[in-house]
């Protein structure tokens, strides 16, 4: 039986480690009590009380792993993959962390290391699609639309983060990065909003963030971009929060004291959207791929809606994610997969029946992507 080793035990973590226990140990670490204790029932997983801010902590933890997932917010993601690769430990990583993952491919070829990167549901599933669709066709554009959402609509917000609402501003403040007539383009986050409709969910807001990541150097695609989907009013509020200053890092002088006004609105945010247990929520992605196959124009489009699991009290984000992680995991596990270095999820698509593996996966874990082509 394999060993794998689970960093984070939070919302996504605590659903990746109790999915791997069916069939492998599992030991996961977190500074949460709370959260470990929940996880003290299944009788495959060990758990860990320590500190992972402290990449000394890191190394003898994952020593006698057979693989490494790494599920810690993204401000600690890069630096914690990097230990990994160099203990020499297989991984897959959702820390979604801003810097760029494929600065240490060249270190992880260099430990014999696969690192699965990004392997979410966006990024990570939309990347895969792309990167299997990219070995057929010749692609001209690639646009996805993704968001989280409570089914209950609740004021003033409408919304509740499966992440910490941190990593969530970080969607807002950072510039997003599109690629249009073959050039590398940077626009506001938040910005060129879109309604769509989507039938008896009904309308929802786009807007750009910077959702493409390591396609904008793995895919060589002339037009690339992602949106996040909320519930319409979203941008005007997060656009009054951002240019009135509430998410800078730059303290303030408050009276004797010096604040951080991104570390008070964190604060202040948390108990407004934070997903708790039970809370009913929901995953939409729409991806359209447009391009030519065998010389005939191609229009593709996928649809995915996922719902709270009532039967095993898993929201859906966790799900979405969670499971497209345990999913290259089982790659590993299985040992059907042997490329070295970092891989992103477009680049693990190269191997036909990885896709086909992680697919399957995934539609035994009741999700499915619903796929047409439209007329062009």
């Amino acid at each position: 039986m394999k060993h794998i080793v689970v960093l984070g035990a939070g919302l996504v973590g605590r659903v990746i480690a109790i999915d791997l226990a069916k069939k492998s140990q599992v030991t996961v670490a977190d500074k949460d009590a709370d959260r470990l204790a929940d996880l003290n029932a299944y009788e495959s997983i060990t758990t860990v009380y320590t500190d992972l801010s402290f990449q000394n902590q890191i190394q003898p933890l994952i020593m006698d792993a057979d693989i490494v997932v790494n599920a810690l917010p993204g401000f600690m993601g890069y630096e914690t993959l990097k230990t990994i690769i160099q203990t020499g430990k297989d991984v897959v990583d959702i820390s979604f962390f801003p810097q760029d993952a494929l600065e240490l491919d060249e270190l992880a070829r260099q430990h014999n290391v696969t690192a699965i990167v990004d392997c979410g549901v966006a990024p990570g599933l939309g990347n895969l699609l792309l990167g299997h669709h990219a070995e057929t066709m010749k692609i001209d554009s690639f646009v996805c639309y993704v968001g989280g959402l409570p089914i209950e609509r609740t004021w003033p917000y409408e919304y509740k983060a499966p992440f910490s609402p941190v990593d969530v501003i970080e969607e807002y403040i950072r510039p997003a990065r599109l690629v249009e007539n073959c050039k590398l383009v940077e626009r506001q986050a938040l910005s060129e909003p879109e309604l769509i409709d989507f039938g008896e969910l009904g309308t929802l807001e786009a807007f750009n963030t910077d959702g493409l990541r390591s396609l904008v150097k793995t895919m060589n695609i002339p037009n690339m971009k992602e949106k996040t989907l909320r519930y319409p009013g979203h941008i005007e509020l997060m656009r009054v929060l951002r240019e009135t200053g509430f998410f800078s890092q730059n303290p303030v002088q408050v009276g004797k004291a010096e604040i951080s006004p991104l570390d008070l609105t964190t604060k202040l945010l948390l108990p407004k959207w934070e997903l708790k247990r039970g809370e009913k929520e929901f995953t939409i992605m729409k991806i359209i791929i447009k391009g030519k196959e065998q010389g005939k124009l191609k229009n593709i489009e996928y649809l995915l809606y996922d719902e709270y699991d009532v039967e095993t009290e898993t929201h859906s984000m966790a799900r979405t994610t969670g499971y497209t992680c345990t999913a290259a995991v089982s790659l590993l596990i299985d040992g059907n997969y042997k490329e070295k270095g970092v891989l992103p999820p477009e680049l693990l698509a190269k191997d036909k029946d990885a896709v086909s593996q992680m697919l399957n996966y995934l539609k035994e874990r009741k999700i499915e992507l619903q796929r047409k082509e439209l007329e062009n």
